[in-house]
């Protein structure tokens, strides 16, 4: 056994290495698709973005932006560039239209060092605009990514440079933060490797999940939404719906309410609202979209995946749900796992048979491989659905069905909150300078979703300061789950013993609360808000900002 290389990556059908989609040039080989920049540019696009609001807050490019920026250090420059586009997917034979990062499911992986500055530059060539969020990763506020917040958003034909400093080792994910436009197929892996990477194994197997609406009868995620808040299916021709253009706050993050549907216009595609289903893990419906397709690295379970490997080989498994409304159950036939990292924070090592997964959270897992050909499964919560790929060990073995069920999904189950935080990143104990309370409000009968009892606008602040310990307290008021992200930080949830795990995405169940703690390190005005993507763009959104 012996601790890979980060110059190979094994992702089983994720990257995309000369596809010409992610265009970069190779430089000394540690990293494919990426080299090093010589020089920065003058100047970086966005600097001096100031979004409307209230005085005496912090600018998403101000002086203690810039100062934060320069304690990471600078290291090497790593180029990438994405074209957002309009293009063809298959889905093992079903080809439907959408939007992506290239002509595949996930996009191309984007993988650095930590302590290298990320220069990525996004090529708008989307109807519509959009930006690019890096989900869970700690930076500069005005390469955050979000419209008319940190940046103004990108306009169709043009490019804008997200450049800046990665400082922590993890597994993360690229998408968009425009509208609707996140459960389409703009997404993509991105992984920041541990230059003294503690953990011992022999390959790495990357496993991106999804819920997939867009193309399929006619479906596309803003002709969902509209269902979900007029209850019915409506087509939006003329109103450039189906652009996914000036639908609700997603398009600007400044309204908190959709245009009401066009007179005359008629019913295009099924019905996509979820009914009559529970989850008893959740304690509520599983959601509220069904989807026709679940995937797992772009595929459908009728023809998964591969992932290859000698019996006996330790694996470090990286899961990533992209998806916008649904949580995945998910575990490896015949084996258990070892849960090492989540979101990309280390935990102390803890044994598990299934893991839960809210939208946009990640698990690291280490797995010993058996001999034979195994399934991961991912069950799509509450809802008739699952996702699949595969281990192989074995040329003569034969591969499971696509309706296979674990024993290991109804096994235990380690929850977040039962994990404790590794030492070098458990947080100090500490009182809280300040107590945020933020209650959860909304319903599915009117589909108004908010914070409070209030629509996001982008004016909304609850203010902080640099230097204190914030304590956040959830409560969730609703009868829905909600998976929580916090932009620019991550916390401490609150655990068996005390300050439990870091996370950036943590679910908060049906009329409970959930505790986070956080260090105020990281200045600039940052979103807090719902990762059901239907959920923040009816407005479960929020803002945190820094006073000055």
């Amino acid at each position: 056994m012996h601790k890979p290389s980060r110059r190979t990556l094994l992702t089983a059908s994720v990257a995309a290495v000369g596809s010409g989609l992610l265009s970069a040039c190779t430089g000394n080989g540690s990293h494919p698709q990426s080299r090093p920049e010589a020089g920065a540019p003058a100047k970086v696009d966005g600097h001096g973005f100031v979004p409307p609001g209230p005085k005496g807050y912090v600018d998403p490019s101000g002086p203690e932006v810039h100062a934060a920026e320069r304690k990471r250090g600078s290291g090497p420059v790593r180029r990438f560039e994405l074209t957002a586009s309009e293009t063809t997917v298959d889905l093992d034979g079903r080809r439907v239209r959408t939007w992506a990062y290239g002509d595949e499911l996930p996009g191309p992986l984007v993988r650095v060092t930590a302590g290298d500055v990320l220069s990525l530059r996004l090529a708008n060539h989307l109807p519509a605009e959009t930006t690019l969020h890096s989900h869970g990763v700690r930076m500069r506020c005005d390469m955050d990514g979000v419209p008319s917040l940190t940046q103004d958003a990108i306009a169709p034909g043009e490019d804008f440079l997200y450049r800046f400093t990665v400082s922590h080792p993890g597994t993360y994910l690229l998408h968009s933060h425009s509208g609707m436009q996140p459960d389409r197929g703009l997404y993509a892996p991105f992984i920041v490797d541990d230059p003294k990477e503690p953990l011992h194994y022999d390959k790495e197997w990357l496993i991106v999940l999804d819920d997939w609406v867009d193309g399929v009868s006619g479906s596309t995620p803003d002709g969902v939404l509209t269902q979900l808040r007029h209850g019915k299916a409506m087509s939006m021709d003329g109103m450039g719906m189906d652009k996914g253009m000036g639908m609700g706050p997603g398009s600007g993050h400044g309204s908190s309410a959709p245009p009401p549907p066009a007179p005359g216009t008629k019913a295009k595609g099924p019905s996509r609202i979820l009914n009559g289903t529970r989850s008893r893990i959740l304690h509520s419906v599983g959601g509220n979209v069904a989807y026709p397709h679940y995937l797992a690295n772009g595929r459908l379970p009728g023809n998964p995946s591969v992932f290859r490997a000698r019996p006996g080989e330790r694996i470090r498994v990286r899961i990533i749900n992209a998806g916008s409304d649904t949580a995945f159950r998910v575990a490896l036939g015949g084996h258990r796992m070892t849960v090492t990292h989540t979101d990309g924070y280390p935990v102390q090592h803890t044994k598990t048979d299934a893991l839960i997964l809210g939208m946009a959270e990640r698990y690291d897992v280490l797995i010993t491989a058996k001999d034979g050909v195994f399934p991961f499964m991912a069950i799509a919560e509450g809802k008739n659905g699952r996702a699949m790929a595969l281990l192989r060990t074995s040329a003569k073995a034969s591969a499971p069905r696509s309706d296979v069920h674990p024993a290991e999904l109804d096994r235990e189950l380690v929850p977040a909150r039962r994990m404790d935080p590794h030492e070098s990143v458990a947080l100090s104990r500490r009182k809280p300078d300040r107590i945020l309370r933020i209650r959860l409000t909304g319903n599915m009968k009117d589909y108004s979703w908010g914070f409070d009892h209030k629509p996001y606008t982008v004016t909304q602040r609850h203010a902080i300061r640099q230097g204190e310990r914030v304590r956040l307290i959830l409560i969730n008021a609703t009868d829905m789950w909600h998976p929580l992200h916090l932009h620019g930080h991550t916390f401490a949830v609150d655990g068996l013993n005390g300050v439990g795990a870091r996370k950036d995405t943590s679910i908060v169940l049906p009329h409970r609360k959930l505790v986070a703690d956080f260090d105020a390190d990281n200045p600039g005005l940052w979103m807090l808000h719902c990762h059901n993507q239907y959920h923040s763009e009816s407005g479960m959104m929020t803002i945190l900002g820094y006073r000055k």
